[in-house]
């Protein structure tokens, strides 16, 4: 792309559809859902429009240019000095005036400012009708109405983004009171420089305390702030001030007073409501889902469900997928003998690398490819943050954040997305523990474990409706001592590691919507089921390889499987296992679906992964080899508590960029995983 392209900033409330926009002019694909926080870093794109490229920015959502969380700093520092040439603001048609606050002190900056009021078919739904023409008058700047889901209205505001470069308007100013004006105006004299930006916003935030922008402007801007003329205005300016009784810590409570009265001024002329009673739907089933006594029952039946569905809905296509991919090993066994590939490397890529590479694609695509749909669902439907409201008060008391609620229902599919949908989160402080501690949720590669135990050693084999009952209470029990165990290590590391108090954090509870099916289909199969599945391939054909050696190269007459397991076996016997079970969970790092085969491979001297579908003969292989229920209740607890996947891992490593914090990403939960099995194996003893 040329240097000279023209830039677009795309700024907005969160949750306006401005990632809907985005997509729309780019043709690329950032995620998007209906809940605030989705975009936290400046996603990019190209589009085309009268023979002329311009570059977008997709900035992160946020309600206010006083910056206070991360997200806010990112929009504001690319709005002030990222060099764009148009700053379009998203905003939504069905709460203008809140969006308003947004599009007024953008407009303090530049004047090449468009208003694209998005969502008018749910305005319209709601009998909310919005004077466009109207609202362009008031405000000064070029207005144009969309529905981005619809790709309505798109081609409107690229001909107003492309007449806006060639205009010089007048954008409308936020007038303050007599005192905060002649401040403004006392620094505005003191200092000199280009149309860039505008000379009377950079007065306004030197007149604020705020450290981190006076240093952005200072650098970005040049500007000597410690120049004799410029800090005696500074200080002129802020005795002007006291005169009208405004301390300095008043002053952003002061301008905001003033920019709240400004927008809802303009929003009272150009905004109508034909039904007054929109929201009262919304509202009342509010009342129903944000109630802790009714809200929280809801959202444990409605995981439940989710995971019941996910579990038995994804068996048969699992075992389809299996037996098309395992019958394709012997087809590629053949081939390499055709090729006279040595048979030793030939079993090795077949029946080691090629076996675990199938049992990784058969055990995690089918119930991946039905989780993430349905968690999507929910994205759209706007429920997420109202769970993240029922629980919010339960993260505050141990001191952080109850955006962790959406990222510990992420986990729940995968925890890599987990950790990765930690960026929603403001405070770098409650991203770290958050990070650190989402693998105590079983994501759908444990489940396979936990519910062929269940069904195995506590419910039983023969199946039948309460069976099925039963076995899920069972697993909703494991999967709350997860949350519990997420609970107590967060407490424990913010007052450790990261200590610090929790911060205070705005989350809007968005309008319900129908979700759109097509694009929920898309997004999850592709953004989620098919990256995460990407990252555990590339790490599953090394792991396959491994294992195959270790279970075929023989020493003094045993494999080097057979021999580490006897190494491990005081460590495993101690915990409630044996050695054979502690090495099966190392060298499924790559993938935990694998833990299973692993443990049989071993028990059964057979050198390649073995699966029996059969539950009943797998149990009586394992009853064999000495498992009880306490094993088996062992195995759960170290299944749910123990090092995180590689490609957790690797995400952890991606989003800290530290090593130190993807190490302590596997030694928590694995000490916490270690500590637990200890304690019940003595209770046992002691009791049993």
């Amino acid at each position: 792309m040329k240097d000279n392209n023209r830039i677009i900033a795309l700024a907005g409330n969160p949750n306006v559809g401005k990632s809907t926009v985005f997509n729309a002019l780019t043709g690329l694909h950032q995620h998007t859902g209906n809940w605030p926080g989705k975009t936290v870093s400046n996603a990019s794109g190209y589009f085309n429009f009268n023979n002329l490229t311009y570059k977008i920015y997709d900035l992160p959502g946020i309600y206010s240019i006083l910056a206070h969380s991360e997200e806010e700093f990112v929009a504001r520092d690319f709005i002030c000095f990222g060099g764009s040439d148009v700053v379009v603001i998203v905003c939504d048609a069905g709460c203008l005036m809140r969006n308003l606050n947004l599009v007024l002190q953008v407009c303090e900056i530049t004047d090449k400012v468009v208003v694209c009021v998005n969502l008018l078919d749910e305005a319209k739904k709601k009998k909310i009708d919005v004077d466009l023409n109207k609202l362009s008058e008031l405000l000064g700047v070029r207005v144009v109405g969309t529905s981005a889901r619809s790709n309505v209205g798109l081609d409107e505001l690229l001909s107003n983004i492309d007449l806006t470069f060639g205009e010089r308007r007048k954008s409308r100013k936020v007038r303050y009171n007599q005192y905060v004006e002649d401040a403004i105006k006392v620094i505005s004299d003191a200092i000199i420089l280009d149309d860039s930006i505008n000379k009377r916003w950079v007065a306004l935030n030197l007149l604020r305390d705020d450290g981190l922008l006076r240093d952005k402007i200072e650098e970005e801007l040049m500007i000597d702030l410690s120049d004799e003329k410029i800090d005696n205005s500074i200080k002129q300016a802020r005795t002007l001030l006291l005169d009208g009784d405004i301390t300095i810590s008043e002053i952003d409570d002061v301008l905001t007073e003033s920019i709240n009265n400004e927008a809802s001024l303009i929003s009272s002329k150009v905004v109508s409501y034909l039904n007054e009673d929109y929201a009262k739907k919304d509202r009342r089933l509010d009342k129903i889902l944000t109630k802790k006594s009714t809200g929280i029952p809801i959202m444990i039946i409605l995981f439940a469900f989710i995971f019941w569905l996910t579990i038995t809905g994804s068996n048969y296509p699992s075992m389809l997928l299996q037996g098309v991919l395992f019958k394709f090993e012997n087809v590629l066994f053949n081939f390499f003998s055709y090729l006279h590939i040595p048979n030793f490397v030939n079993e090795a890529l077949t029946h080691g690398v090629y076996r675990v590479l199938a049992w990784v694609v058969s055990v995690m695509l089918p119930p991946m490819a039905l989780f993430f749909p349905l968690f999507t669902i929910l994205e759209d439907i706007g429920y997420l943050p109202r769970i993240a409201f029922n629980v919010d008060g339960i993260f505050k008391k141990c001191k952080t954040c109850g955006k962790q609620a959406l990222t510990m229902a992420m986990g729940f599919g995968c925890n890599a997305v987990g950790v990765s949908g930690c960026r929603i989160i403001d405070s770098p402080r409650e991203r770290l523990i958050a990070i650190l501690t989402n693998s105590f949720v079983p994501c759908n590669g444990r489940f396979p474990i936990l519910i062929s135990i269940i069904t195995m050693f506590l419910v039983g084999v023969e199946g039948g409706f309460w069976n099925s009952l039963l076995g899920v209470l069972i697993l909703m029990m494991v999967i709350g001592f997860g949350i519990f165990m997420t609970f107590v290590t967060s407490s424990v590391l913010s007052k450790t590691l990261l200590k610090g108090v929790p911060s205070s954090f705005t989350l809007e509870l968005p309008p319900y919507r129908r979700p759109q099916y097509g694009k929920v289909i898309v997004r999850s199969i592709f953004d989620r089921t098919l990256f995460v599945l990407g990252r555990a391939i590339t790490v599953a054909i090394p792991a396959g390889l491994v294992i195959w050696c270790l279970a075929n190269i023989n020493i003094n007459g045993g494999s080097l499987l057979s021999i580490l397991s006897n190494v491990l076996d005081p460590l495993g016997k101690l915990l409630g296992m044996d050695g054979v079970i502690l090495l099966a969970f190392i060298l499924a790092f790559p993938a935990n679906e694998i833990v299973i085969p692993i443990i049989i491979m071993s028990y059964m001297s057979t050198g390649n992964l073995v699966d029996i579908s059969n539950l009943s003969t797998l149990r009586e292989v394992l009853v064999s080899n000495g498992w009880t229920w306490v094993t088996a209740v062992s195995v759960m607890l170290f299944s749910l508590m123990h090092w995180p996947c590689s490609t957790t891992c690797l995400t952890v490593k991606k989003e800290t960029s530290s090593i130190k914090w993807t190490i302590l990403s596997i030694v928590i939960p694995t000490f916490c995983g270690v500590v637990i099995c200890l304690i019940f194996n003595a209770l046992v003893h002691i009791f049993v």
